[in-house]
């Protein structure tokens, strides 16, 4: 019979569904039981493409005896990080406090009154390499509770008041200037790996924010080192089999620091964040592999992510079925290939030539003797027909192969990083149908996320909102997305769009001190108001909202938003210099306030061919944070364009820096050079 889990808009909750634990989701009715059963609370937190989140809930969650012990004795309850990311940070914080690491699954028992006095995060369903099983685990949680309340309370007491004094406030720090982006890159440069790209060891996660950080400074300064740790890490994922040769898209991250062996499950705000950057890099340097990267990734992403509503799903699932009919599931199917597979579908010349191309081996590079396809700098130069070839063949074989699985719910935050890629891939390689895609999901977003107000909704699925209102880094995600969506579209309802979510941040996130918090002010008490700066998978509200509000005060000329925009980049200027591989979207941030960021409004008929060439020009411009409007000299679609007229009768361009406005120019190359670096 279906626990309470059975009416969730989580595919995660959902998967949860059909277990013998009673599951509730996390509504205040759950701790209210707990209260009138004085039983403690078991917080599971996981997401639907988390392997060790399926493991155990093979293990433990669909034991019958588990079960029955977890019924008895507690009120379990069942959450999906990726709806609530607010109950999800507060207590992996406590976690990390306790313990000195975290990660999902998180496993934490809470009193009545949702305080945690016990942490954990994977547990077996036997004792091994140290950890005990969880049924001892639950024992044990339930005889302290039983018999030592006292000291329950106390730990759980302590715990809360440790964590209510850990507010941040950085808004009296000033703006990062020079030094401390000097700084940063210099620390940079010390955890950089010269033989394989990327920062420190394995595992290694894409650098996404960061790689915007060091082409940004390149392109502000000419720092060549800057550009070199980039594009050699890009070069190097993208070779590796954290990217998917076959079907573009890139995997959550290597196990090795080689990026050969990735965690397999593919995550929409990395693929979104990577095309971004590989488009960024051919921006900066023609580089055709940078190119051809950041067109298959926004490829992948509409092929395989995209739902019927229009938006973007969350995820791919790391675990799909084994093709041999067994029903077995395993990490990687979907992906791996075998010398003998390879000669199946390719034949015995063709297979040779792909097992050198690939680099699949007779011992494997995975496991079980299969690899996971790369490219290998010593295979030499191919046949780009073979090559084109031996790869369609591959992937019509792979199609035939059970799928992975999908995590169809759209985030609103994730869908806005995905807006914003789609929408400057599309302009810059030509590809209306890209921006076309963008501006479906950003109607959807508009429609289905937010209400009269402009309050977000954080997910939705299957064309149904979900319950949870939107945290800092959805408003500030969509907000980027709209405005890349207004920059390239022409179509300034985007930038009023993104001026209505950014006046509720203004509003509702921002702290006396300059300081931002990833909850609104009238949202749901937990036991601490979550905040956190810092960028780790994807940007963080924080950095994310101090970047959306400069476009946008660059875009409409208003001071507040400018304000509140330098105030946040305070945290930037403290821990910017120390930590900057988790700072890495507020330090490229302050590069485009260190240059302005310049205003570009481009004037012309719509449709003009001179027109086409100058948008697209000022699009391609490398300045940090540029922005972009155009339209028609007497069209009030954006600020930008008033009193803007033709020159001679022909499309101009009018970039202004600082409150200095250069003369029009009607020429192609004398825009770029209005936005070459300056210093």
């Amino acid at each position: 019979m279906p626990n309470r889990l059975a009416q969730a808009t989580s595919p995660y909750l959902l998967q949860h569904a059909d277990n013998p634990v009673d599951w509730w989701p996390w509504v205040p009715e759950a701790f209210e039981e707990a209260r009138r059963r004085d039983v403690p609370v078991l917080l599971s937190v996981g997401y639907s493409a988390c392997h060790w989140c399926h493991v155990m809930a093979h293990e433990s969650f669909e034991d019958d005896g588990t079960a029955a012990y977890l019924n008895e004795h507690f009120v379990s309850v069942k959450v999906d990080r990726e709806e609530r990311p607010d109950v999800d940070a507060v207590y992996m914080e406590a976690v990390q406090a306790a313990t000195g690491q975290g990660g999902w699954p998180m496993t934490v028992f809470l009193t009545p009154g949702a305080e945690p006095f016990y942490f954990g995060t994977y547990f077996p369903p036997d004792p091994r390499h140290g950890m005990p099983s969880f049924r001892q685990v639950l024992e044990g949680v339930h005889h302290a509770w039983t018999d030592r309340r006292g000291e329950v309370d106390e730990v759980a007491g302590k715990i809360v008041r440790d964590l209510a004094g850990r507010t941040l406030a950085h808004g009296g720090q000033g703006v990062p200037g020079e030094a401390e982006l000097a700084q940063a890159l210099l620390a940079l440069t010390r955890e950089y790996d010269p033989a394989h790209g990327g920062f420190g060891g394995a595992p290694k996660f894409p650098p996404s924010m960061v790689l915007e950080f060091l082409l940004r400074h390149y392109a502000r300064t000419g720092a060549e080192g800057a550009l070199q740790m980039a594009a050699d890490t890009c070069e190097a994922m993208a070779r590796g089999g954290i990217y998917d040769q076959l079907g573009g898209g890139f995997a959550r991250y290597s196990v090795d620091r080689e990026w050969v062996i990735p965690h397999f499950e593919k995550m929409l705000y990395d693929n979104a964040l990577l095309c971004r950057v590989y488009a960024h890099l051919w921006r900066v340097t023609g580089s055709d592999l940078a190119r051809r990267v950041a067109l298959e990734t926004a490829d992948f992403m509409v092929r395989e992510l995209r739902t019927p509503e229009g938006g973007f799903a969350s995820a791919l699932d790391a675990d799909s079925a084994l093709p041999d009919g067994s029903g077995r599931h395993a990490e990687g199917a979907y992906y791996v290939w075998t010398p003998g597979v390879l000669r199946e579908v390719l034949g015995e010349d063709d297979a040779e030539f792909a097992m050198r191309y690939f680099g699949v081996t007779e011992e494997g590079t995975f496991e079980h003797g299969s690899s996971v396809l790369q490219l290998p700098r010593d295979a030499g130069v191919a046949d780009a027909g073979r090559v084109a070839s031996v790869r369609g063949r591959l992937l019509a074989a792979r199609e035939e192969r059970p799928r992975p699985g999908r995590d169809d719910k759209i985030v609103a935050a994730w869908n806005g990083l995905a807006i914003a890629a789609l929408a400057e891939v599309g302009g810059y390689f030509d590809r209306p149908d890209l921006v076309e895609r963008a501006t479906e999901a950003a109607d959807l977003l508009v429609r289905l996320h937010m209400d009269d107000g402009a309050r977000l909704t954080r997910t939705s699925k299957d064309g149904h909102a979900g319950a949870n209102a939107g945290v800092l880094e959805d408003y500030a995600d969509v907000a980027e997305g709209f405005l890349a969506l207004a920059s390239v579209s022409g179509e300034g309802a985007w930038l009023e769009f993104a001026g209505f979510l950014l006046d509720i941040v203004l509003d509702r996130f921002t702290g006396s001190e300059g300081q931002l918090y990833d909850t609104a002010h009238d949202a749901e008490r937990l036991i601490r108001r979550p905040q956190d700066p810092t960028d780790n998978a994807a940007p963080a509200g924080w950095t994310a909202a101090a970047g959306a509000l400069l476009s946008y005060a660059a875009h409409t000329g208003s001071q507040a938003h400018r304000a509140e925009a330098e105030r946040a980049l305070g945290v930037v200027k403290a821990l910017g210099p120390r930590a900057p591989r988790f700072m890495g979207w507020g330090l490229a941030v302050a590069e485009a306030l260190l240059d302005g960021p310049r205003e570009v409004a481009v004037v012309g008929t719509p449709g003009d061919a001179g027109m086409r060439k100058l948008h697209r020009a000022a699009l391609l411009g490398t300045a940090p944070g540029a922005v972009v409007a155009a339209g028609g000299p007497d069209s009030d679609e954006f600020p930008l364009l008033a009193d803007r007229p033709l020159v001679g009768g022909r499309p101009a361009a009018y970039v202004c820096r600082h409150f200095v406005c250069a003369a029009p120019v009607t020429e192609v190359d004398a825009l770029r050079e209005e936005l070459a670096p300056r210093g």
